[in-house]
């Protein structure tokens, strides 16, 4: 029995049960809901739930025939209006429950869950996503079921082919390199590769790891001063001024990245969220990181973390590629042309696509380990 995320459209899975977003009023509304009922019928859906369940509270869920669909049952789910709090959540972790009960109590061994609340209720993806995980896990500790979780976006096409800046599998066969030899390079100018370091191991010394990033740094911001210095002499005044707040603008930030050269991982994590003025919650639910994680990373300035829970706080805290690989040195770590699960993490990162659940469904659809499931 597995717990797998797909994208895709519910009313297809071919489940013994799917779970559908339902009103508490036995009328069909929009979004999940009405595309239920149009691939189940109109004929048959509305009639039965009328005369059959009547109202049904927040919360709570009631179970149908699936009618024209390919699952043989339907479990009707009523989300929460309330799109956070306490009482939100709860309501929303109770759909799952008595979604998953109901199911256990027909005997139904596949079912597939839209991501509760998240569409047109507006609960927070991340959020809804992080409360989705946690019930199915908690519920598969003791029992056996087949669970899909669909992830459905109209800005993607099916099975998580999205409209990417450039073809993942081009990045891929691009980037990825097969020979090891490659990443014993990279180790010996000083990054740390990924099938060398795990939490077993003690994290590189700090001078070692600090001395190749702050190499790499001095190397990409002395880039532009000297190709500007080359060219000021043919420059108008205006230019000149220009390139004068430009030096000014990137040698602040050079010494400000310097007064930094020696933080630990969880230092440098810590000043690059504030200096994005983001806030911590946002960062570390962005990250699907759970939160008692983050408090360690954040309490203790010299913990360890593993190398995916620093690769999802890349993503969760919006870091372009060079600052995550300077934040994962400061693990010991360092993103492996070797390995097919760093290129991708690269590959969203250095395109701006700062979703753990799409990039979740790529690592599951490229036979590699998932984060989330």
């Amino acid at each position: 029995m597995a717990f797998r995320i797909v994208h895709g459209d519910i009313t297809k899975m071919n489940t013994e049960a799917i779970v559908n977003m339902a009103n508490d009023q036995p009328t069909a509304g929009t979004g999940c809901d009405s595309a239920v009922y149009s691939a189940a019928g109109y004929d048959g859906l509305p009639t039965y739930r009328t005369e059959r369940t009547g109202f049904v509270s927040e919360g709570d869920a009631f179970i149908t025939p699936g009618f024209n669909l390919k699952a043989k049952y339907i479990i009707h789910a009523v989300s929460s209006l309330c799109m956070g709090g306490t009482v939100g959540e709860e309501k929303l972790r109770s759909c799952y429950r008595k979604s998953l009960q109901l199911a256990k109590e027909n005997e139904i061994r596949s079912i597939a869950f839209p991501l509760v609340s998240t569409g047109g209720v507006g609960y927070p993806k991340e959020e809804g996503m992080r409360i989705a995980v946690d019930e199915i896990n908690a519920f598969l500790s003791n029992n056996e079921m087949d669970i899909f979780l669909v992830v459905f976006d109209d800005k993607t096409k099916p099975l998580g082919k999205r409209f990417y800046p450039e073809d993942l599998e081009e990045y891929l066969d691009r980037n990825y390199v097969e020979d090891k030899r490659s990443e014993v390079a990279d180790f010996s100018m000083g990054a740390a590769p990924h099938s060398m370091v795990s939490d077993e191991y003690p994290r590189a010394p700090k001078s070692f790891r600090l001395r190749s990033a702050f190499k790499k740094s001095r190397a990409n911001e002395s880039a532009p001063f000297m190709e500007a210095e080359m060219m000021k002499f043919s420059q108008t005044d205006e230019e000149d001024s220009s390139f004068l707040d430009f030096e000014t603008e990137h040698e602040n930030k050079l010494e400000e990245r310097m007064r930094h050269i020696s933080d630990t991982f969880s230092q440098y994590l810590m000043y690059l969220i504030r200096d994005k003025k983001m806030e911590n919650a946002d960062v570390y639910k962005r990250a699907i990181v759970d939160k008692k994680i983050f408090s360690k990373i954040k309490n203790n300035v010299d913990y360890h973390p593993q190398k995916l829970t620093a690769l999802c706080l890349c993503v969760g805290a919006k870091l372009n590629l060079d600052e995550s690989r300077d934040l994962l040195a400061r693990a010991g770590y360092a993103l492996s042309p070797c390995d097919k699960t760093d290129i991708i993490f690269s590959y969203f990162i250095e395109n701006e696509i700062y979703d753990m659940i799409e990039l979740d469904i790529q690592l599951e659809e490229h036979g590699l380990p998932c984060i989330i499931s």
